[in-house]
């Protein structure tokens, strides 16, 4: 069997050096989760000095609302060294259970990847105990699933096409799969099916989201050079329409998109990104602000301003029984080496400003400290 068809190891409690955050020499891709006991989750990736072979998954906890946070606590690891483990998001079930997936690829991509998970049924609990392994799909899977009004888990899966990244394998049984696809659980996570996929036009390694609107289409948004693309389902992701640009602009860079208990549509996105050469080229990651919508994406209201600074990227996050949202992000991955939390309502987003006793915004979760990839002071 190739080596990245095998599963990673999970590692609890570890003491690895270069694992550690004394360690760490560059990290970035974060990912956010709230149990009902009120523990946070945050996730990411490291290893080595950049995206390459060799890269790990890290998950910590913290039980004081990010206070602070656990060093250590979940690695996840391949035993080939060719073997990077990416890419990973952390999500609450209906039932409860923490859910936490990852992309295997030998090299920086192979060509065909793949989607892991393993569950942990009591989040809460003293001792965090992970199921085996498992791998789920061909591709890559950065953003939560999303569940729809029948119970049904949309997973939102990619699979890049060479004009993102060479793979270096090719793997031509799988040409019609190279989309942003959508996997579909009927059975809470028991199994997984792919529904299908769309492409949209000047696709950048996809990062999708799916919200399921109001009148029972399902709403796609995918990461492509100009910002946000789009495209329409009605039957359930076999089939697409409405394909084209979102009216968001953005730097080619991950962004987040829910719908809220209230049933507003919250979206964290990059603002009026700032250009190096082109206007037509937004390539700068800056301006993260967080923004409302009431009528299902048509039109959209507020702004609250989350992190302006240049490198700010990848926001993911949560909202809990009470209200509050919880974004994750990272910025300057080889500098700062920061992964970032903002916690925020409605009301602040309504307001363009702080105004709730929960608001806090550019939170530490994690500060890297080992020695910084060459050339970065």
């Amino acid at each position: 069997m190739e080596t990245a068809l095998r599963p990673a190891e999970i590692l609890r409690n570890h003491t690895i050096p270069a694992y550690l955050t004394a360690g760490r020499r560059w990290q970035g891709i974060p990912s956010l989760e709230k149990t009902a006991g009120g523990r946070l989750f945050v996730c990411w990736y490291s290893g080595g000095v950049t995206e390459e072979p060799g890269n790990v998954v890290i998950l910590e906890k913290s039980d004081d609302d990010g206070k602070s946070f656990t060093d250590g606590l979940i690695l996840v690891r391949h035993e080939d060294p060719a073997v990077r483990c990416f890419d990973p998001a952390v999500w609450i079930d209906p039932l409860g259970r923490l859910w936490l997936f990852w992309t295997q690829s030998k090299d920086t991509f192979d060509g065909r990847a793949g989607v892991w998970t393993a569950r942990c049924d009591d989040p809460d609990g003293e001792e965090l105990l992970f199921t085996a392994p498992r791998r789920i799909a061909n591709g890559l899977m950065l953003n939560k699933p999303t569940v729809l009004k029948n119970g049904d888990w949309l997973l939102p899966v990619a699979l890049w096409t060479s004009g993102f990244m060479k793979p270096s394998e090719e793997h031509p049984e799988l040409r019609e799969e190279a989309l942003a696809n959508l996997y579909r659980s009927c059975d809470r996570g028991e199994t997984f099916t792919r529904a299908g996929g769309v492409d949209v036009p000047r696709r950048g390694f996809d990062e999708h989201m799916v919200v399921e609107l109001r009148d029972g289409r399902l709403w796609v948004l995918v990461r492509t050079k100009d910002g946000i693309g789009q495209a329409f389902s009605s039957d359930g992701g076999k089939t697409y329409e409405g394909i084209g640009f979102s009216g968001h602009t953005g730097p080619n860079s991950r962004f987040f998109i829910r719908r809220l208990r209230s049933g507003r549509i919250l979206l964290v996105n990059h603002v009026n990104p700032t250009y190096l050469t082109d206007p037509k080229d937004w390539n700068v990651r800056n301006n993260l602000m967080a923004m409302l919508s009431e009528d299902d994406g048509k039109t959209w209201i507020g702004g609250l301003m989350l992190d302006p600074r240049v490198g700010v990227s990848y926001p993911d996050g949560k909202e809990d029984e009470e209200g509050r949202i919880y974004i994750a992000y990272d910025y300057d991955r080889m500098g700062a080496r920061e992964i970032l939390m903002a916690v925020f309502t409605e009301e602040d987003v309504l307001a363009g400003r702080p105004v709730s006793p929960c608001a806090r915004l550019q939170t530490v979760v994690n500060r890297a400290a080992g020695e910084k990839p060459e050339g970065r002071n």
